[in-house]
């Protein structure tokens, strides 16, 4: 069984049908034409990278299903549960770091998100089934099992996954500086960082950026992020010009790249793709800026490995250490102002000064 219905476009034909018995045959086909423009709307609003995780959560979903001989529309509590122990023993197809089977924790809670959402909206992940929500007392005991299965491994010292991703810090960002030479490529991975570091930004974010959405000001650049993830992340972020520490400049930096790529089209990519030949190309998928990132800092001699997260992580940590106030980071980056990740990148600058063991004295005799 594998929970298809028949549809016409996105509405399953015994409900069009039904509309028909009661409207007529003119109003069903227009109700079914609404039906599926909502849906296009919908699916338009979910960002790429977000319905790509879904996508990849369901096919984890679908593979668990099949191996088990149960239906992919039913979330039951039991099926659920059985779904997250699978994930957390043996659930991968080729073996993790260390030669781990099972799923990190953050990515089997990253699945079973996809999987909740898939069987409330098949949309979401383009299914071709019927609506059926998991009931709520069901997933949230299949994250409590997640949960304790997470405890479970730090117990064990097991580590699983590649972790969160390390905070880009100033004292690198200068050796990107002092690396990235004067050629195009050079001027490219430098305004890249910089830029992309100053607004705490996603891969998906640089990815995303046309040259209309970065203007210059006498004060520094406006960033008009448009293809944010969250209400939050979709947000126009301004870098001032750093006058202390001209070459981590990003305005700067980025008006040298505009000047050697050259560029006059408002819709061409901000950071397009350069060959081993110099020939520019066209916008760098998310994976390619995380590529990117990766590079330089390695061809920099960073000794941390970073990734394309770590320039967001970056500004919420050193922003934390130079006294930001959190508001302002979370504006800046376009986190919730209550954001769990941001306040944990948060917690990592201050987990030395700002430590509850740090500086402890007895008080003053004659005090209680």
């Amino acid at each position: 069984m594998d929970g298809s219905v028949e549809k016409v476009g996105t509405v399953p034909v015994e409900i069009r049908e039904a509309w028909a018995v009661r409207h007529g045959e003119a109003a069903a086909r227009r109700l079914v034409e609404a039906e599926n423009f909502a849906d296009a709307m919908k699916a338009a609003a979910i960002p790429e990278n977000t319905a790509d995780t879904y996508s990849k959560g369901w096919k984890v979903w679908q593979r668990f299903c099949a191996e088990q001989g149960l239906p992919e529309t039913e979330g039951t509590r039991g099926a659920l549960v059985a779904f997250v122990a699978w994930m957390l023993d043996h659930g991968r197809k080729t073996p993790g770091p260390g030669g781990a089977r099972g799923y990190a924790p953050s990515s089997a809670n990253s699945h079973l998100t996809a999987v909740i959402a898939g069987l409330r909206d098949p949309a979401i992940v383009k299914g071709n089934h019927q609506p059926n929500p998991a009931p709520r007392d069901a997933h949230a005991e299949a994250r409590a099992r997640i949960e304790s299965i997470a405890t479970q491994l730090a117990k064990s010292g097991e580590r699983r996954g590649r972790g969160q991703a390390l905070a880009a810090d100033l004292d690198n960002l200068h050796r990107i500086a002092e690396a990235c030479d004067d050629t195009l490529v050079g001027r490219r991975d430098l305004a890249l960082v910089l830029t992309g570091f100053h607004f705490a930004s996603r891969a998906s974010e640089v990815a995303g950026l046309l040259l209309a959405d970065v203007t210059v000001h006498p004060q520094g650049l406006k960033v008009a992020v448009v293809t944010g993830k969250t209400r939050h992340s979709v947000r126009t972020a301004k870098i001032p010009r750093n006058l202390d520490e001209p070459e981590l400049c990003a305005p700067s930096a980025w008006e040298r790249w505009l000047a050697a790529y050259g560029a006059t089209d408002p819709r061409a990519a901000a950071f397009p793709r350069i060959d081993r030949w110099g020939h520019i190309g066209g916008s760098m998928s998310p994976d390619s800026v995380t590529a990117a990132v990766a590079r330089i800092a390695q061809r920099s001699r960073v000794p941390i490995r970073w990734t394309g997260h770590s320039l967001r992580s970056g500004l919420a940590t050193e922003g934390r250490k130079n006294g930001k106030d959190p508001i302002n980071i979370a504006d800046q980056g376009g986190w919730a102002r209550n954001s769990k990740s941001m306040l944990e990148y948060m917690r990592r600058a201050d987990e030395w000064d700002d430590n509850a063991a740090a500086g402890l004295r007895r008080s003053p005799k004659g005090n209680s």
